[in-house]
């Protein structure tokens, strides 16, 4: 299998990373991605820029981890997860998560609870500009939610 985790600062292309990703590989019969970008409006004030944060070699493991779990759960060919850091504007990408299986119902499960983890688990701060200055971005409870749904499967 396939296992591809990096996070890094400079953007990725989706088309070159998911070519990567199924290159040579005849039984891939399905392959399911999902880019995450920065937005300009976030509960209720404009964001100018948006900046992550992590910690090395932690956020790399538990992305690791996290793609473990998933692996375990569905038949995967492979799975990839690109996280960006630093400074970003709205438009810009942050985050691919891209999974090859033989089927799409396999893919689609496994990016969806990647993703759903990646946003509770992995070690990420996100601090927005906004009009009124500098904020750190608090955890969602609809992020919770979403990975609580896995529990019971």
């Amino acid at each position: 299998m396939r296992v591809d985790v990096r996070v890094q600062a400079g953007d990725f292309d989706l088309s070159s990373e998911v070519a990567r990703l199924r290159e040579g590989d005849a039984r891939v019969g399905a392959v399911v991605s999902f880019v995450g970008t920065v937005r300009d409006l976030n509960e209720g004030a404009q964001v100018a820029e948006l900046e992550l944060e992590h910690y090395p070699g932690m956020t790399e493991k538990s992305l690791e981890d996290i793609v473990a779990q998933a692996r375990e759960r569905w038949p995967l060919y492979g799975a990839l997860v690109i996280h960006r850091i630093g400074p970003m504007k709205p438009l810009d990408q942050i985050v691919l998560v891209a999974c090859t299986a033989a089927h799409r119902g396999e893919a689609f499960a496994a990016c969806e609870f990647i993703m759903d983890y990646l946003k509770t688990d992995a070690p990420f701060w996100k601090k927005e500009q906004t009009p009124d200055g500098a904020r750190w971005v608090d955890a969602r409870t609809s992020d919770d939610s979403a990975k609580a749904r896995w529990a019971a499967r």
